[in-house]
C-alpha cells in the first residue's frame, strides 16, 4: 500500500526520495520502496521522517495494509512447541509465497548494498594506514 500522505508531504515540502533515503541512512532505492509500500516503515523511521520533514507524525503516517495469506498445504512453517501431528496443525503459520520471494529478493539486495559499503570502508582503512 503506497504511503500517499508521506509522498504529498514530502513534494509539498519540496524534498527528494534521495534526501529522506539520506535521513534514514539508506540508500534511494531502499527508500522508494517504503514509500511505495513493497517494503515496511519502521516506528523509528517514520519518527525521523516526521522529524526532518517537521510536520507531526500523525500528518504522514500511515498504517501498513493487511497481509493476505493464502493458506497453501504444500507451503506452511510451524516453529510452535508441541505442533505435531497431535496438535492438529492449528498452530501452522502459512506464508504467502509471492510476499516471502519478494522480501528475500529486498534482503539480498540490502546484502548487496552493505558488503559494498563494507568494502569502501575497508579500502579507504586501507588507504589510510598506508
Amino acid at each position: 500500500m503506497q504511503k500517499e500522505k508521506l509522498r504529498s508531504v514530502r513534494k509539498r515540502k519540496g524534498y527528494t526520495q534521495q534526501q529522506i533515503a539520506d535521513v534514514l541512512a539508506t540508500d534511494v532505492s531502499n527508500y522508494c520502496r517504503k514509500e511505495s509500500g513493497d517494503v515496511k516503515i519502521i516506528h523509528e523511521e517514520w519518527a525521523k521522517i516526521a522529524d526532518f520533514l517537521n510536520v507531526p507524525l500523525e500528518e504522514i503516517y500511515e498504517e501498513e495494509g493487511a497481509l493476505t495469506v493464502i493458506n497453501n498445504n504444500n507451503s506452511t512453517f510451524n516453529d510452535s512447541p508441541g505442533s505435531g501431528a497431535s496438535a492438529g496443525g492449528q498452530n501452522t503459520n502459512t506464508f504467502n509465497n509471492e510476499m516471502s520471494i519478494e522480501m528475500i529478493k529486498n534482503l539480498q539486495e540490502y546484502i548487496t548494498l552493505l558488503k559494498e559499503k563494507i568494502s569502501h570502508l575497508e579500502e579507504k582503512e586501507k588507504n589510510q594506514g598506508t
